[in-house]
């Protein structure tokens, strides 16, 4: 096998093994066929080696879940990336301030992932697990992730292939991509039921001094209190959270 072929195997590893996420818990063999669109046989080879390596495990007769060999990596990944005191201590005024629940995202591929979270003080809250993986096609932290110079410049677009996974009907990539370079300009992003209906939502990035973009904050909850006499308050607190995560020269986990 050529180089390229092993490293085009990887990728395509890589790629099947983020499909699963918290919508997405098992797969069929077929299901994930159609998903991916690769061939059936190369799927089954490449299923066939996860397993082995105990990276998927069967859960019945062709379907299959995340494998016990990322518990050792999981344990890993979280000694590794604790989260400063000073970042969660923003995190927690941020959340009284606004009595939203406030959620610190990091881009994953094609993915954001909840990294940290901040309780909100409002009886009524909307909230998600920590580690939870979400798409990048929707809500106000997705748009401030996308953001990293390098995602809005890359080509082909990392935003365009994003779009294709997301139900939404063609030139989705354009309304996508100018989302994110709307929320660069502005320094925030607002969401109103992207991702759920109900939900909604608003971010700022978090960069690193060379500009680039390591981590979304944000808060989140009904959209009924994400009014327009309201939001003007929410875009300054979390804005202010940001800036003073930013002090803190914590460096993210996600852009190299």
């Amino acid at each position: 096998m050529a180089d390229g072929d092993g490293v085009r195997s990887v990728h395509r590893a890589l790629d099947l093994l983020e499909r699963f996420d918290d919508e997405h818990p098992s797969w069929t063999l077929a299901a994930l066929t159609t998903a991916s669109g690769l061939p059936k046989t190369t799927v089954l080879r490449l299923v066939t080696t996860l397993e082995q390596r105990g990276l998927v495990a069967a859960i019945g007769p062709g379907k299959y879940a995340i494998g016990p060999g990322f518990l050792r990596w999981s344990r890993l990944s979280s000694a590794t990336m604790e989260i400063p005191p000073a970042v969660r201590a923003a995190m927690g005024r941020l959340a009284q301030e606004t009595g939203e629940t406030a959620n610190l995202y990091i881009r994953v591929g094609r993915t954001r992932v909840c990294l940290a979270q901040a309780q909100g003080t409002l009886s009524i809250r909307h909230t998600i697990a920590v580690g939870s993986s979400m798409p990048l096609w929707s809500g106000a932290a997705s748009k401030v992730l996308l953001t990293d110079p390098p995602v809005l410049s890359v080509d082909p677009s990392v935003i365009e292939e994003i779009a294709l996974e997301a139900p939404r009907p063609p030139g989705f990539a354009k309304r996508l991509r100018a989302a994110a370079a709307d929320a660069d300009t502005r320094g925030f992003a607002i969401s109103h039921g992207e991702r759920e209906l109900g939900a909604s939502g608003v971010a700022a990035p978090i960069r690193r001094p060379d500009g680039r973009v390591v981590a979304a904050i944000a808060i989140g909850g009904p959209t009924t209190r994400f009014s327009d006499d309201r939001l003007p308050a929410y875009i300054n607190a979390v804005r202010r959270c940001a800036a003073t995560i930013n002090t803190t020269n914590w460096s993210g986990f996600s852009a190299t």
